[in-house]
Parts: structure tokens; sequence; C-alpha cells
């Protein structure tokens, strides 16, 4: 996982002088109209991610209050006629602590530009996951992306969130508090990432399963040996 002090010496170590005088030197001569149109998308560009900023505003209004969390950030290049375009690649996972999590990846020019598309790419594909007493998951699990597989177990209260790099903060983001986990294959956070919500969305609570059956959640817990009593205690302490 990034920190902060290598963001910074990643940021530092970028070549800006080089391009700056490239895109200056587009503007030259007779292209001083096409240098202030592109100034002009540059400020409609802005205008956007003020609509964007401003909607999140909004969502904190609300009372909605998101954790952000910086996975991983990357270095990355693309070869053009003149040379190298340096860059850098983020990976954020954004969760309310309640039962939504969601996760996104950017690129651009600067480090902290690549940070905030990110962010505002994973508050649009958040997910609802059912958590049991609202601390862990309601079954055991299994994710897969590419070369990556997981595998997800509820925990008794106590113990923790038993996980690693990416998955982590997958948890943490969702609200999870006990929860064993294990990774098998690849390290690659984006695969591990995508394995881990893999593992998240097929995860089913008693009640939906009750109300896809036609049965009351009552009757499903019952059948483990529980007394009925018992069975509909369980269920009333349900948190979707």
């Amino acid at each position: 996982m990034a920190d902060e002090n290598n963001i910074e010496q990643i940021a530092a170590e970028q070549p800006q002088g080089g391009e700056t005088e490239v895109r200056e030197g587009r503007g030259r001569g007779g292209r001083g109209r096409g240098g202030g149109d592109r100034g002009d998308r540059g400020g409609r560009g802005g205008r956007r991610d003020d609509r964007r900023g401003g909607r999140g505003g909004n969502d904190d209004e609300q009372g909605e209050e998101l954790i952000e969390k910086l996975v991983h950030i990357n270095r990355v290049s693309k070869t053009v006629k003149g040379g190298k375009r340096f860059g850098f690649a983020a990976l954020v996972v954004v969760g309310d602590g309640k039962g939504r999590v969601g996760f996104g990846h950017s690129k651009a020019r600067e480090v902290p530009e690549a940070i905030t598309k990110a962010t505002a790419s994973a508050k649009k594909k958040m997910i609802r996951v059912p958590l049991k007493e609202g601390r862990t998951l309601h079954h055991d699990g299994k994710g897969h992306f590419g070369a990556g597989q997981v595998n997800v177990r509820s925990a008794p209260a106590g113990t923790g969130i038993i996980a690693g790099g990416p998955m982590r903060a997958v948890f943490e983001s969702l609200g999870i508090h006990d929860v064993v986990s294990k990774s098998v294959g690849t390290s690659n956070p984006y695969n591990m990432i995508r394995a881990t919500f893999d593992a998240l969305t097929n995860q089913a609570s008693p009640k939906s399963v009750a109300q896809r059956r036609g049965k009351k959640v009552a009757d499903l817990l019952g059948r483990g040996g529980a007394s009925e009593v018992e069975a509909e205690a369980a269920a009333a302490a349900i948190v979707e």
C-alpha cells in the first residue's frame, strides 16, 4: 500500500518541465485561437469537476461520511511521437462503513488529480453488502478474477480483520469488524480488489433468501437445531 512519502517521492521524480514546454510550443504563432479554445475546454473541465464536488458536498450535507483509502499508486508512461509522457495511476476504495463499498482506478498527469478521479469513479460504482449484526459476513464465500482468488469467512466477535493489503482496505471501508480472509495466487492489487468484490457480491442474507423462497426467516434459521424462540431471536437481530 502506497504511503504519502512514496507518493511525494514519485511526484518529485516526474519530469514536468519538458512536458510544459511542449504544450506551450503548440500555441505559438497564428494558433492563438486554438490555444484559447484549449483554455476554454480546460475551464469547462474545471466546471465539471466543481459540479462533481457539489454533488459530493450534498451527500456530506445529508449525513453520509465516506471512508476513502488509497490502495495503490503506480507511475505509468505513454510513448508518443515526441517521446514519453509520464503520468500516475491510482486505485482507491470508498465506503460508508455501513455496508456500502466501491472501488475505482484512474490515470492523470499529477498524483492528486489521479486520486480525485479514482475516488469519483469509486463513488459511482458502490455496492451494498448485507452484514450480520453489522460487523461480519453472513456466510463464507469465494471470489475469483483473473489469476487472483480469495476466500472470506465470517468470524465471531473480537476476531478483528484478518486480511492484508488491498483486502483490508475493502473490509475497513465496508464496515466489517470481524472477518478471516485468504488470498491465493496473484498479489496484483487490481486483481485482488476485483476478486474480493466478486466474493462480496455473492453474499446473501437470510432475509433475502427467505423472501426469494417464500418462507419466514425463523424457518430457515431453525433448521440448524435451534429452538423456535432462538430462531426468532436470531431473525430479529439480523441487520441488512
